[in-house]
């Protein structure tokens, strides 16, 4: 029995890669109770399998400026995953990215709410930029999404 265990194992594993037994990166979300929109960003991280823990706060500003993310990154939501900090509407790729990579940095952020961006889908897309955020809060373009 346990031989045919292993052999199943080592099968999956040339099919699927290291990645089928690999867990969910878990990722705790501080949002707004009423926000519709982070409700949608969080589904598509579940999608994109991440597993979510959802805390429900008076003021997000709070866990932003706990985690160093500078306000003047705002959004409606702040994600923490493996030490960094996520500001609003980030897609799940660039997570996956930042967590393969390990930069040093605070974190990823999208500013703002732009429409077309993950919990933000709508008849529109806009123009918008991941950010990568340094802990001096300086930023560059992580990845852009063009309308």
């Amino acid at each position: 029995m346990q031989r045919r265990t292993l052999l199943t194992s080592a099968a999956m594993a040339l099919l699927f890669g290291k990645s089928a037994f690999a867990a969910a990166p878990a990722i705790e979300v501080f949002k707004d109770a009423q926000c519709g929109c982070c409700t949608g960003w969080i589904e598509h991280l579940q999608a994109n399998g991440f597993a979510v823990t959802a805390r429900n706060v008076d003021d997000t500003g709070v866990y932003r400026r706990r985690y160093g993310m500078p306000d003047t990154l705002g959004s409606c939501h702040t994600g923490r995953v493996a030490g960094y900090t996520i500001e609003g509407h980030v897609p799940a790729r660039e997570i996956q990215q930042l967590l393969k990579q390990r930069p040093k940095a605070v974190g990823l952020a999208v500013p703002g709410m732009p429409m077309g961006s993950p919990g933000m889908e709508g008849k529109r897309n806009d123009a918008y930029d991941v950010l990568l955020v340094q802990a001096d809060g300086r930023s560059t373009v992580y990845r852009h999404y063009p309308a």
